[in-house]
C-alpha cells in the first residue's frame, strides 16, 4: 500500500463493483516522500487506525459518504463503541486506481477524460487554517508559484499566520513527488466538471470544520491537513484512505507539533535532508537514485516521546483511554524541551 500501511485485498475491486480490503496500519512512518524510515514507532499504527475510525464514524453521522466499514477485532468488523482493545486493522471498500502514464517525464492523465467511476481521484486535497513555520506555502510564494491573492492576503505573511479563511489547496496523488496544482489544473487532469470540483471543495470545508472542532476540544489547533477522495459506482464523491490523524493533519498545542513534524524538525538538521532536497531539484521524478546518504535513526528519548504522542492523541481525541500513557499536555512539555535543545 505504501510506506506506513499495508493493504490486504479480501475481495478484488471490479470495474462496476467495489472491492473489500483491510488497511493494516504499521508502526512505520515516512517524511519528505522518502518512504520507510529506520525506526518503528511503537503502537503508532493502532493509534492512527483508531483516530481515523473515529473521524470516519463522525462523517457518517454528517451524511458524508466514506469507504470505511469498521475495525477488525477477533475476526469481526466492529465500530469503536463495540471495540474492547485498540485495533490496527480497518476494513474499507476498495476502488480502482487508474495510474497516469509517464511519457518523457510528463504524466498523461488521458484515462480520466472518459469520466470513469469507481476510482480514486488522482488528487490530494489540502486545507490550510494557518501558515506554520515549514509550510510549503512560503517556498511557493518565494518561487512565484503561489500569489498573495490566492491566500486572501495583501502582504507577505509571517510564519504562524492564522489565515482569515481556510485555504483549499491540492496536489497530485499518483506522481513520484507531490506536485502542487491550480484548481483549474486539478479539474483538467482529474476529468472533473466544475460542479464536481465545487462538491469536493464543499466536502473538504465540512471535514476541516469537524476535525478543527474535535482538535480544539482537546486543546489542539488544526493547522492544516490532507484528504483523499474517490468516485463511487455512481460517480458520487466518497472520502477514502484515512483522515484526521496526526499523520494526515498538522496539529499543534501552543506551537508545539503534535504530529510527525517532531521527527521532521530533527531530520531537517541532517545531511540526509540536504541531499534529498538537492536530488529533488535535479530530477523531480527519479530523485531518490541521486540520494547517496541514508536517514539516521531518531535519538532514543525523542523516539519514546513520539510514540507516546501518538497514543495520548488517540486517547484524547477518541475520548477513551486505549493506551496507558501520560496526558498529552505532559508529553508535549517533554517534547518542547527536546526540540528546543
Amino acid at each position: 500500500m505504501g510506506s506506513v500501511k499495508d493493504l490486504k485485498i479480501i475481495k478484488p475491486v471490479e470495474e462496476k463493483q467495489h472491492g473489500i480490503g483491510h488497511f493494516l496500519f504499521s508502526d512505520r512512518y515516512s517524511v519528505f516522500d522518502w518512504g520507510e524510515m529506520p525506526d518503528l514507532i511503537a503502537d503508532k499504527g493502532k493509534a492512527l487506525c483508531m483516530i481515523g475510525a473515529f473521524f470516519f464514524e463522525q462523517l457518517a453521522k454528517m451524511g458524508i459518504e466514506t469507504h470505511y466499514q469498521g475495525l477488525l477485532e477477533n475476526g469481526s468488523v466492529k465500530h469503536l463503541v463495540d471495540l474492547k482493545n485498540p485495533s490496527g486493522i480497518m476494513q474499507v471498500s476498495l476502488v480502482r486506481v487508474l495510474k497516469p502514464e509517464v511519457r518523457d517525464l510528463v504524466y498523461d492523465y488521458s484515462i480520466y477524460q472518459s469520466k470513469p467511476a469507481n476510482c480514486l481521484i488522482p488528487l490530494e486535497v489540502i486545507y490550510r487554517n494557518s501558515l506554520p513555520a515549514g509550510s510549503s506555502v512560503f517556498k511557493r510564494l518565494k518561487k512565484g508559484t503561489l500569489s498573495l491573492a490566492d491566500l486572501g492576503l495583501n502582504q507577505l505573511p509571517e510564519p504562524n499566520t492564522i489565515l482569515p479563511a481556510p485555504l483549499l489547496d491540492c496536489s497530485t496523488k499518483l506522481e513520484a513527488t507531490d506536485r502542487y496544482l491550480s484548481w483549474e489544473e486539478a479539474r483538467q487532469i482529474s476529468g472533473m466538471n466544475p460542479a464536481e470540483i465545487n462538491g469536493l471543495k464543499s466536502a473538504t470545508q465540512s471535514i476541516n470544520d469537524l476535525i478543527t472542532r474535535q482538535a480544539h476540544a482537546v486543546g489542539l489547533f488544526n493547522e492544516d491537513g490532507k484528504i483523499e477522495f474517490a468516485f463511487t459506482l455512481n460517480r458520487n464523491l466518497m472520502v477514502v484512505d484515512v483522515l484526521g490523524t496526526p499523520d494526515e493533519c498538522r496539529f499543534t498545542a501552543d506551537g508545539i507539533p503534535v504530529s510527525k513534524e517532531v521527527a521532521r524538525i530533527f531530520y531537517r538538521k541532517t545531511a540526509w535532508f540536504t541531499d534529498v532536497e538537492a536530488a529533488k531539484q535535479k530530477d523531480p521524478v527519479n530523485w531518490k537514485q541521486y540520494v547517496k546518504t541514508q536517514p539516521p535513526k531518531l535519538p532514543k528519548r525523542l523516539y519514546e516521546l513520539i510514540s507516546h504522542l501518538y497514543k495520548a492523541s488517540c486517547n484524547e481525541i477518541t475520548q477513551r483511554r486505549w493506551f496507558s500513557v501520560p496526558a498529552l499536555s505532559t508529553i508535549l512539555q517533554y517534547i518542547k524541551e527536546q526540540i528546543e535543545d
